[in-house]
């Protein structure tokens, strides 16, 4: 019998409600920007070799937040530069928030923003369509190599187009989060074949390990409270569970022996934690940097 259910990311409009969720529910955007503020500024700092104008591509770079930020700091380490920014979104609702973002933010007049409202891959058809011969000096993918057919050959892409002492900066669940404990175990019946949804860190680390590519890694901790999900028919509930398990309507279309699997597993030590009657997912996630031509 061919089983009823269906990506998440089919769903436009609620793979991003699920995702403004997650975020609200998670510490994933604080961590992330603690690494902006702390770590990223001395990454930057090398890139460009003294150039007055930097290239710039965010691969899945979502509503805008974290761009934003990062072209701050890089504006701070590189103040008299110039800027072309690719921003390269599939999802409409997530390009429109992007866009709003800029229009309201002052002082971004040394930026170009080139919008492409495409997937990676089809970006890199583009890309080599077109013969293009621009160079970048960062490149950023913040948790987006989940949805590509073929990890290695878009990083390896991306890779191709780093400017002297460019940087391509990778950002994925970390292989010690309660995602991999989820994924490694449930990920034959929760799979779906158009999407490679279960990647970690660990692995892209296997993979650079294996092609002798160096790299700096940088191991977030992150939480999300998912007390919700334990709630019968809890709307927000629901919508976590989505979210976890990529999933369209999880709750209401999984097998009863699959949900309760996946339900024990997420209160599973070596997932989740209580924390005074929360139950608190580990949400570790872990960012990669690897140099031009490492």
């Amino acid at each position: 019998m061919t089983s009823p259910m269906k990506s998440l990311v089919s769903d436009d409009a609620r793979y991003l409600k699920s995702f403004e969720l997650f975020l609200e529910r998670s510490s994933e955007h604080q961590c992330m920007q603690n690494f902006i503020h702390s770590e990223l500024p001395a990454i930057l700092e090398s890139i460009g070799n003294g150039t007055s104008h930097l290239n710039v591509i965010g691969v899945g770079s979502g509503s805008g937040e974290i761009d934003l930020e990062m072209l701050s700091e890089l504006h701070l380490k590189h103040p008299g530069a110039t800027v072309d920014n690719e921003v390269v979104e599939p999802n409409p609702g997530q390009l429109h928030h992007y866009k709003a973002l800029v229009s309201k933010t002052p002082g971004l007049d040394y930026i170009k923003f080139n919008w492409n409202k495409m997937t990676s891959e089809e970006f890199e058809d583009e890309w080599k369509e077109k013969k293009m011969t621009k160079m970048a000096d960062f490149i950023h993918m913040f948790q987006m190599l989940y949805y590509v057919k073929d990890p290695e050959a878009t990083i390896s892409f991306f890779r191709s187009l780093l400017n002297k002492n460019g940087k391509l900066l990778i950002c994925l669940v970390s292989g010690k989060s309660g995602w991999r404990k989820l994924w490694q175990s449930y990920m034959g019946q929760l799979g779906h074949k158009r999407i490679n949804q279960y990647v970690t860190t660990g692995h892209i680390k296997s993979l650079l390990d294996s092609k002798g590519v160096s790299y700096q890694s940088y191991e977030l901790q992150s939480q999300m409270d998912i007390t919700e999900c334990f709630t019968e028919g809890d709307e927000k509930g629901e919508l976590l569970l989505d979210f976890l398990t990529e999933v369209l309507h999880f709750s209401k279309t999984a097998p009863p022996e699959l949900k309760a699997g996946v339900m024990e597993l997420l209160h599973h030590p070596e997932c989740s934690t209580d924390f005074e009657n929360q139950v608190m997912f580990n949400n570790n996630i872990e960012v990669i940097v690897i140099d031009e031509r490492s």
